[in-house]
């Protein structure tokens, strides 16, 4: 850490101010090496990372806090000369004197949790002006909310390239520990999460690290950033919507038991959904003749936080409770929508609901004019009448010219149940998506 001299300091001060920083360097390194993982797990995301360094002068990866964002870059970055901004030296640097800041970064950087410096933006477009050629010069990484992705799309239009970072896919989770089936899926993911800390490192205390991560998020994120009113209002907030995950959301209701508006009730969830806490899967409404519902469902991007949060801590309730459908859909959901996050597609989902209460759990678009039904049951012996919803979706919808029906569950093995649905394993609906999208 560079020392400034001061002559107008006396020796004291200056003591001082040196003992300062060396107390501080030695608390970030220690810091430093606490929360990184002993263990790297190759992230799916990372041939994409490759592909955009070649092709833009920026990158930045945006994503929820702990999902391995500032890992992934210095495994795969080894040469980059990374800093945080969560150093007050440097944020302090960044803010005050933004050009020899970036001139002692050098060409290439990481720079951690650039939402700290917005300013920092219009001297890295001088930067990269004056080389546009030179291509991967500056990585980024920051939390999804706090309108960081529309400040750097603004700041920095034309010159970067955005990547987004999930908790631990399955396909991540395997290349580290052996879950051979469905159920050991579902109930790693539910019982113990995705976050990279938590898969490999099986010391921590669950319940603990979920407690400090919520506060974190509350008092580092939300607090000083949005005025939200009383936290713990926010707080049984999100333990309501862990609750009633995989649900359609009902505002008015929330609103009644917390003593809210309902606008309050709407920021809350864009703020909640800007951080990828939860994700609101939209209805599919669009040219439909019928009364469809148009309220979307609420799910939680790491189904862990949410058993964790309505106290689902053991297999019993899990599997036997009365939130274990909701869970496994919530977790087929998550799955989903990280696949197609990084390979760097918005996902294409949605469901259907009518007003006679016909109800199809996933709609997939992956292509233009292809629509692919899905229903989640949270079964392991699937009957063939669990197909009807499917079978009646095709038939009221025709259409749309759907294509045939998937029903996932817990099955070992992939079969037909009729002509127009095929039971799946999650293996296999892994599979499909690979194929709508490329592995």
């Amino acid at each position: 850490m560079p020392v400034f001299l001061c002559l107008k300091l006396s020796g004291t001060k200056i003591n001082a101010i040196i003992k300062y920083h060396f107390k501080f360097a030695l608390l970030y390194c220690c810091l430093s090496c606490y929360t990184l993982p002993m263990t790297y797990i190759p992230r799916d995301i990372e041939p994409r990372l490759e592909r955009l360094l070649a092709s833009a002068p920026c990158v930045a990866v945006t994503g929820p806090r702990q999902a391995g964002k500032s890992t992934l870059l210095r495994h795969c970055l080894p040469d980059y000369r990374y800093v945080t901004l969560d150093d007050p030296f440097f944020q302090e640097q960044a803010h005050s004197d933004p050009l020899l800041f970036l001139d002692s970064l050098g060409e290439r950087a990481i720079i951690d949790e650039i939402q700290l410096a917005p300013g920092l933006l219009a001297y890295v477009k001088i930067r990269v002006d004056e080389n546009r050629s030179l291509k991967g010069r500056y990585v980024f990484t920051g939390s999804q909310q706090f309108g960081l992705i529309r400040n750097l799309s603004d700041s920095l239009a034309g010159r970067i390239a955005l990547l987004e970072l999930l908790p631990l896919s399955v396909a991540e989770k395997r290349r580290h520990l052996a879950l051979s089936d469905s159920i050991a899926l579902f109930s790693h993911a539910a019982l113990t999460g995705s976050y990279p800390e938590l898969v490999v490192d099986e010391a921590v205390d669950l319940r603990s690290w979920y407690a400090s991560y919520l506060q974190t998020y509350l008092e580092r994120d939300i607090r000083t950033i949005y005025n939200i009113g009383d936290l713990r209002d926010f707080q049984r907030f999100v333990r309501l919507l862990a609750a009633r995950c995989g649900q359609q959301l009902n505002m008015s209701e929330y609103s009644r038991e917390l003593g809210i508006s309902v606008p309050t009730v709407k920021s809350w969830l864009s703020i909640l959904e800007a951080s990828r806490v939860v994700y609101l899967l939209p209805p599919y409404y669009s040219n439909l003749g019928k009364r469809i519902t148009k309220a979307p469902k609420s799910y939680f991007l790491d189904i862990g936080l949410a058993c964790n949060l309505a106290g689902v801590r053991d297999e019993a309730h899990l599997f036997n409770g009365p939130m274990a459908g909701h869970l496994f859909e919530n977790f087929c959901l998550q799955e989903t929508v990280k696949h197609f996050l990084s390979r760097g597609v918005q996902p294409p989902l949605y469901y259907l609901r009518t007003s006679n209460g016909l109800e199809v759990d996933l709609l997939i678009e992956p292509v233009a004019g292809t629509l692919v039904p899905v229903e989640i049951k949270l079964t392991k012996t699937p009957a063939p009448q669990l197909a009807r919803t499917l079978t009646a979706f095709r038939e009221s919808f025709a259409g749309l010219d759907p294509a045939p029906g998937l029903l996932l569950s817990l099955a070992r093995e992939t079969r037909h149940l009729s002509r127009e649905v095929s039971l799946v394993t999650l293996d296999d609906y892994f599979q499909r998506l690979n194929a709508w999208t490329g592995p």
